[in-house]
């Protein structure tokens, strides 16, 4: 059996940040991976994908975008060729198709199973991703057969799915995308809307990813979230990264001829239901898109940006439909296929520890999961609110990895 220190699960920009401070410490591990480097970005990913964050945004340690285009935003292909010159960069001991198949406790730390074989270490850092399953309601077996239905892993691009109209289900920035996509393809398209985060795409003259970074937004701790469980859930905001830099909020969709309804609440005798109160829903989306620009306003002013960019502005309200249909007949033709992008969970089946709630969340601490010498990174919110982001990875994996050196050295699960 071979013997490691730290075993790290995931070859993704976590995974490799992950490694990278491993090395800086001169700890011994390597980094299982159960397809290529960077593969979720590879496999997992439509045609037309693009980062929602501007090229600037985009580094990792020791490692920054520095091409001609920083204000622009990386297709598929550019992030995958950007976490493999990482990898390469800071020569990573990554094994590609190595699947994680057990990781269960032994003496002195765990026992790994994969399918090149066993390996004993000290420590785990899962950074296997927060996606790695679509999450699809259990009333889509109830879709008539005669409707296709598919989530964005399968979909790549509007051909691919069969003639006439499509529901596209959820409206985070995945099924903002995918209905703007399929409408301009021109086909019928109704998107199912529950809870989403409303963002303009520029705010007074800058990228609203800008200000969230410059005014400290992203920066805000986990330990400071008033409501953490809900924080790590929300989905992501409405957001598209286009060379116009357009916004994509539901103004945009419904002005493309995309029609709104409620959420998907259940299927009956081959119908979708769907819930009313899109006012409500609207509203409060509203509220808080104009909250978080006042903060903008309120840190520029404080700081004295104010003359660094444009005016202070406002935006009018989602209109909201004049009659919204409350059910849809999926038997009739009108709607040929389905495409679920209703979020993702993480996929936890390999991991023979007890560190996993009832509803299949890890159970960690800012990264420092509850087993002895195990750690976790590339969550939501796990020690800032832009963990999940490529940027966002570096300080998250410098202090997991700072707990993992003090945890080896010292001989005992610290805690903080």
């Amino acid at each position: 059996m071979e013997r490691f220190t730290a075993v790290v699960v995931g070859a993704g920009h976590a995974g490799l940040a992950a490694s990278h401070f491993l090395t800086e410490r001169s700890i011994d591990h390597v980094v299982l991976e159960r397809g290529e480097v960077a593969n979720s970005w590879r496999r997992e990913r439509w045609d037309s994908f693009r980062l929602l964050t501007p090229n600037w945004q985009t580094r990792l340690p020791g490692l920054s975008y520095e091409g001609q285009d920083p204000d622009g935003y990386m297709t598929m292909d550019e992030v995958t060729g950007f976490v493999e010159r990482f990898a390469a960069v800071s020569r990573a001991p990554v094994r590609t198709r190595t699947e994680v198949t057990s990781v269960r406790p032994a003496a002195g730390g765990y026992h790994v199973t994969t399918s090149g074989g066993e390996i004993g270490c000290r420590t785990v850092v899962i950074a296997s991703g927060a996606c790695n399953r679509p999450v699809v309601p259990p009333f889509h077996e109830a879709v008539p057969s005669s409707v296709e239905q598919l989530t964005p892993f399968g979909y790549r691009e509007p051909g691919q799915l069969p003639d006439g109209g499509v529901l596209v289900v959820g409206a985070s920035a995945t099924g903002v995308q995918l209905a703007a996509e399929l409408r301009r393809s021109g086909r019928p398209v109704i998107l199912s809307v529950g809870e989403h985060v409303r963002l303009p795409r520029t705010y007074r003259g800058r990228d609203v990813l800008w200000w969230m970074d410059a005014s400290g937004v992203w920066d805000q701790r986990y330990d400071e979230v008033e409501d953490l469980t809900r924080a790590r859930r929300l989905p992501s905001p409405q957001l598209v990264g286009t060379p116009e830099r357009t916004t994509l909020d539901l103004n945009a969709l419904t002005a493309m001829g995309v029609e709104l309804v409620g959420r998907w609440a259940a299927v009956r005798d081959g119908r979708a239901l769907f819930s009313g109160g899109l006012r409500n829903v609207f509203s409060l989306a509203d509220l808080k898109m104009e909250r978080l620009l006042g903060t903008f306003d309120e840190w520029a002013g404080a700081t004295g940006r104010d003359a660094e960019v444009g005016p202070p502005e406002r935006f009018a309200p989602t209109a909201v439909p004049a009659s919204a249909r409350l059910q849809l007949d999926l038997r009739g033709g009108e709607i040929r296929s389905i495409v679920w992008a209703t979020g993702f969970r993480p996929d936890y089946g390999w991991l023979d520890v007890p560190v996993v709630d009832e509803k299949g969340r890890l159970r960690h601490d800012g990264g420092v999961v509850d087993g002895p010498g195990m750690y976790a990174l590339g969550l939501p919110v796990l020690r800032r609110r832009r963990s999940t982001f490529i940027h966002g990875i570096e300080s998250d994996a410098r202090e997991v990895i700072d707990h993992l050196a003090r945890y080896v050295a010292q001989g005992s699960n610290i805690r903080k």
